[in-house]
């Protein structure tokens, strides 16, 4: 391989698109070959091309540091990560049947409690848990739903296992960078969406409209009327809220332009008076969503809006309370919540986990800290965590003290070696490790992402993706065939 390949090293690492052999692989030749054709100033110019692109489109996300919102260009690396649609079909089949475990175990903790009096999981870690939310007790949302929009982030390790790393079915973010990313590579490689055969992801908002739809309670309206609701343009995640409501045909609105009516009906403000609406994709925390029913102080959400729920009167999208299966602890006992009530092993393996809570898995942390990756049980964005191996002995010590102090609120999880794939660093290609979410919906059916948005640590040797801690991305090509 000549060009930019040919000093790319990715033999310490399973590496998405190249062989131990130095080789591509073989769903990966037809990239390797159009890109060894290329000069490397061919190959950064293809790059440039991608960043104008960016900046063109508008494509955006804001980090929040010291005190400071800094809006950046969304990065995105040109060097696609492919998968085989062969290897896809099971990972579907694994987040599916994921996906449908963890809304019978949340419907079931806030109605029946069955798992919880058969000792499957422990009923002190959900009565414990931020995220159980009383106030959802004895709710039964349509289809018995409570995550609608799920996204599970997956790894894949040094031998080639995939696992699911963490679960997020609170209000997970990053599919419209999906779709962005997806809508940027096709114009840089548009000749490579004629030689393979990849899967679409352009369906997606069409696939959440009718998701959300088809949750929405029976209603006079003709269609019904589905409303984003946001925090308002200083949230992080607002280009995807609007992106969504967008290309959905929805009305974006912030919680001032929604009120609860006498009948518990939730109205949208227009100018041409008020406007039922039957379903809220809503981008708010639980907390902040009703001032009446959590946090008095809260200028976000919509008081009442609870009442309307519980009533059945309008829908919720994730339904509030579902982060209790967001839970990194609770995240340990899904193979036993699969096993439980579908009768079934894993598709998917978890990574393995120590739970702090239990002593002896607390001992063995604290003393083998430095080789392991501690995760706080509810922090999101890659925040508040630990990477023994790359941390300092002070860092080391300060974790001890967290742990003792308050073991619940951690796991710790072996340092994997999460796979790789050529980056363009520069004018040369180096192995970066990468992740995978995919987005997986539930409504009266269940549709899953074909790929998802891949993730990438653009610092050498960093674990963290995050783009909240500097990472990218990647396109993440599913093809089909024999290649």
């Amino acid at each position: 391989m000549a060009s930019v390949f040919g000093q790319y090293d990715g033999a310490n690492f399973y590496d998405e698109l190249v062989g131990k052999d130095g080789e591509p692989r073989p769903h990966a030749r037809l990239i390797a070959d159009f890109l060894s054709g290329l000069t490397p100033d061919e190959v950064v110019d293809r790059q440039h091309a991608v960043d104008s692109t960016i900046m063109d489109m508008g494509i955006s996300f804001t980090i929040y540091s010291e005190g400071d919102n800094i809006d950046r260009a969304w990065p995105l690396d040109l060097i696609p990560r492919i998968m085989t649609g062969s290897e896809w079909d099971r990972v579907e089949r694994g987040l599916v049947q994921r996906v449908m475990a963890l809304n019978l175990f949340i419907d079931d903790l806030y109605n029946d409690r069955r798992i919880l009096r058969d000792k499957v999981v422990p009923a002190e870690l959900i009565d414990s848990s931020r995220n159980y939310l009383e106030a959802c007790r004895g709710i039964r949302p349509k289809h018995g739903v409570w995550a609608h929009i799920c996204g599970s982030d997956l790894v894949r390790d040094g031998d080639g296992t995939i696992y699911v790393l963490e679960d997020n079915l609170r209000v997970p973010s990053g599919v419209s960078y999906m779709l962005e990313n997806r809508n940027v590579i096709k114009r840089v490689f548009p000749s490579m969406f004629r030689n393979y055969r990849i899967r679409p992801v352009s369906e997606y908002p069409s696939a959440l409209s009718a998701m959300l739809s088809s949750i929405a309670p029976d209603s006079p309206n003709a269609k019904p009327e589905v409303v984003v609701l946001t925090p308002g343009v200083f949230n992080s995640a607002y280009f995807e809220h609007s992106y969504l409501a967008r290309t959905m045909g929805a009305e974006l609105v912030e919680g001032s332009d929604l009120v609860v009516g006498d009948d518990d009906s939730v109205y949208m403000r227009t100018i041409d008076g008020l406007t039922r609406v039957d379903t809220i994709y809503r981008r708010i925390d639980d907390t902040f969503i009703d001032p009446e029913a959590f946090r008095p102080d809260s200028m976000l959400g919509v008081p009442g809006i609870m009442r309307a729920w519980r009533a059945g009167n309008v829908a919720l999208a994730n339904a509030p309370g579902s982060g209790v299966a967001d839970d990194k602890v609770v995240y340990s006992y899904v193979p036993e919540i699969i096993e439980y009530y579908m009768g079934e092993d894993p598709i998917i393996p978890n990574v393995p986990t120590w739970r702090c809570s239990d002593p002896k898995h607390l001992d063995h942390v604290i003393e083998n800290i430095a080789d392991l990756v501690v995760k706080p049980a509810n922090e999101s964005g890659g925040y508040g965590m630990l990477v023994g191996p790359h941390a300092s002995r002070r860092e080391h010590r300060k974790f001890r003290e967290l742990l003792k102090a308050d073991p619940r609120n951690y796991i710790a999880q072996p340092t994997l070696s999460l796979s790789t794939a050529p980056t363009l660093c520069g004018d040369r290609l180096e192995p970066r490790h990468l992740d995978l979410r995919p987005f997986i919906l539930q409504g009266d059916r269940i549709t899953v992402t074909a790929g998802g948005l891949t993730r990438v640590a653009m610092r050498k040797g960093s674990l963290v993706v995050n783009s909240s801690q500097g990472g990218g991305s990647k396109d993440t090509w599913v093809v089909e065939g024999d290649l």
